[in-house]
Formats: C-alpha cells, sequence, structure tokens
C-alpha cells in the first residue's frame, strides 16, 4: 500500500488532484487508515495510470469515468486504443514540428492541413471508447468502424477540404459530424434500403420535369418553381442531418464544372441538362 503522497510522488500529480479524483468517484482509494489516510494498491496505481493516459490523450474527467465505469471496460483493448491515440497524436506533433522547423529558418509556410483534422479524429476516437455497443448494433461490428477510420484517415486532407468548403470551417464540419454520427448510432441511418428506391425515384421524377425542355428560361417561375421543390424535397430527406451552409452552393458548382456530374447528368437527361441544373441552382441561390 502506498500513501496519498507516495502515489502523488510517484505518477506526478498533486495531492489535492489525488483527493477531487476521490471525492467524484474517479479514483477511489483502496482503504483508509483510522486516521483517515489514503492508502492506495497496485490495482488503484494501474486505474490511475489509465485516467493520466485518457487525460493525456485530451478526454475529459467526465468522458473517462463512463468509460471506466462501462462493465465491458477492458484493460487490455484499452491500452491498444490508448496507443492507436497516442500515435495519431504523436504523428500530429511531428508534423507541426516539421513545420515549426522551416519557418525557425525562414520558408513561409501557409499550408494549414497540419492543423486541421485532429479534433474531429479526436471525437471519433472517443466514440469508439464510449458507444461500443451502438457502433456493433449499427456496423456489424469494432473492425469496421476501424476500417471505416483508417480510410478517412487515408482521405484526410481531401475531407479537409471538402469540409472547408462545404461548412465553412473544420470546426463546424467537426460539429456537425459529431451530431450525424451521434443520431446515426441512436437512431439508424436515416433512409432505410426500402425508402431509398422510393426517394431515388421521386428526385428522378423531380429532375425529368426540370430538364424535360432545356431551350427554357432557368429564371422562369416555372423552372424555379420545379428548383424549388427539388430542393425542399432533398432537404426534407436528409432529416436533420446537418449538411453544411455551402451544401447547395457546391452543387450548383459541381452541376457547372464536375466533368462525373456533367457526363452522368447529361447522359440521363439529355445533352446540356447538368449545366441547366447548375445555373438553376445558381439562379435560385441568388433569389434568397
Amino acid at each position: 500500500m502506498m500513501t496519498v503522497k507516495q502515489v502523488s510522488k510517484l505518477a506526478g500529480v498533486s495531492v489535492r488532484t489525488l483527493q477531487f479524483y476521490d471525492g467524484i468517484g474517479l479514483l477511489k482509494p483502496t482503504n483508509t487508515t483510522a486516521a483517515g489516510y489514503r492508502l492506495y494498491d497496485e490495482d488503484a496505481l494501474e486505474k490511475l495510470q489509465q485516467i493520466l493516459f485518457f487525460k493525456e490523450l485530451d478526454f475529459t474527467l467526465k468522458e473517462i469515468q463512463i468509460i471506466m465505469n462501462d462493465p465491458a471496460f477492458n484493460k487490455d483493448a484499452a491500452f491498444k486504443k490508448q496507443r492507436e491515440l497516442i500515435e495519431l497524436k504523436r504523428d500530429r506533433l511531428n508534423a507541426l514540428l516539421g513545420l515549426l522547423d522551416k519557418l525557425i529558418i525562414g520558408e513561409k509556410c501557409m499550408d494549414f492541413e497540419d492543423f486541421d483534422m485532429s479534433e474531429y479524429f479526436r471525437i471519433l476516437n472517443n466514440f469508439k471508447g464510449m458507444h461500443t455497443d451502438e457502433i456493433v448494433k449499427r456496423l456489424g461490428s469494432m473492425e469496421a468502424f476501424d476500417e471505416m477510420f483508417s480510410d478517412l484517415k487515408f482521405r484526410e486532407k481531401d475531407i479537409a477540404d471538402m469540409a472547408v468548403k462545404q461548412y465553412g470551417s473544420i470546426e463546424a464540419f467537426t460539429s456537425a459530424m459529431e451530431k450525424n454520427f451521434q443520431d446515426y448510432l441512436s437512431n439508424g441511418p436515416v433512409i432505410s434500403p426500402s425508402e431509398a428506391g422510393d426517394l431515388i425515384e421521386k428526385t428522378d421524377e423531380i429532375t425529368g420535369r426540370l430538364t424535360a425542355d432545356l431551350s427554357k428560361n432557368v429564371s422562369s417561375p416555372e423552372i424555379q418553381k420545379i428548383v424549388r421543390e427539388l430542393v425542399d424535397f432533398t432537404n426534407k430527406c436528409a432529416n436533420g442531418i446537418e449538411m453544411g451552409d455551402n451544401y447547395w452552393p457546391l452543387m450548383a458548382e459541381a452541376y457547372l464544372s464536375t466533368p462525373l456530374y456533367i457526363e452522368v447528368t447529361d447522359k440521363k437527361y439529355g445533352k446540356g441538362a447538368s449545366n441547366f441544373i447548375g445555373l438553376a441552382l445558381k439562379f435560385y441561390l441568388d433569389g434568397k
């Protein structure tokens, strides 16, 4: 057994901090002496180590308490997860050190990608630790979540670029994705597979009417009424999903200038349909 002062010296945390952890129920002493002094055994020290690991990874005390009080909490799994998180943090710090080295020798570095996505990935890892049952229920296994996470990391720069364009900032994107993922874990997909076909069919029907006569003026009340119907229907289908303030301007631009959009749209609705839809959307958005 070790006293609170001995634990404080060993772990590098203050006595006041250990007392606070006891007070909130995060780390109770193993025993107390007749005089009221706290005593900690080896298991308590291991638990303190876990707490300090999670704190180093920027988890809040409330989050740590939820994780460690979970009956399914597994020390070995936690060690592996903490290793993954520390590796992410190491990579981020190495990138920042490299950037600082360039700045020190006078290079001008206006690339902010090294700052972009750390909070987004931290939140995803929080979900992994705090919502295991829901993740398994929705995705089938934790391995599926890990595969998704790896894919997102691989596409980090592209995602960051999209996030700034569509949501205005990485912070707004992160907040929206946190809400969307929480809603997905709690309620499942916004659209069930059985509903998806009907929604695609309805979207196709609206778009078909919009592009039925490509000689019409995109600013005409008739065309703008259909555009409004398409936008309202799409927003309704999102059912609370945060799509970002710039979603529709980006869609308009995609119809006007993205080769894949143009090829697919023109093939389905006629040559010039993609440009027509893009111009109609731009006129609609400018009038809002």
